[in-house]
């Protein structure tokens, strides 16, 4: 990663820190909402959100919307993706605060895998008739290319 002197001191900066620095770690193994990382760190709502915003900042994490949940992962950006990796690989993993964040973040995983089967199995029986109330991505798809073309957009 190439970067100005002073854009490299601002990144080392919002990874210099130990929450950011577990934050980085786990988004390294996948993404989490703050509620997860909330529960994972044991941290405020407020306190993880300033946390992901100077990492946000820096480039060093991406952010999405699924639906009403906004996920946090590492950055799409292979030079930022790689920094992260090869700053989180040096952390060592037999460490008791990584221990106690692997073994929450076990607990949260399973907890989401636990409310989709629930959520599946209360609702299997009408699965396809709940598919049916959504617009299928052909039809999206379709409506957006007559809308905007086929051109390259804002290019």
């Amino acid at each position: 990663m190439h970067v100005a002197l002073d854009t490299m001191v601002d990144t080392l900066k919002a990874a210099a820190e130990s929450s950011r620095l577990r934050i980085l770690a786990l988004l390294s193994r996948g993404d989490l909402t703050v509620s997860d990382l909330t529960e994972i760190l044991g941290q405020s709502q407020p306190r993880v959100s300033r946390h992901l915003k100077l990492l946000l900042e820096a480039g060093l994490i991406g952010r999405y919307q699924e639906g009403s949940w906004a996920f946090f992962r590492l950055s799409d950006s292979d030079a930022a993706r790689d920094f992260v990796l090869r700053l989180v690989s040096g952390i060592r993993a037999a460490d008791p605060q990584v221990e106690r964040d692997l073994e929450r973040l076990a607990a949260v995983k399973r907890k989401r895998q636990d409310r989709a089967a629930e959520y599946f199995s209360i609702n299997a029986a009408s699965w396809d008739h709940i598919r049916s109330l959504h617009v299928p991505d052909r039809a999206v798809e379709a409506a957006l290319l007559k809308l905007v073309g086929k051109r390259p957009f804002q290019s």
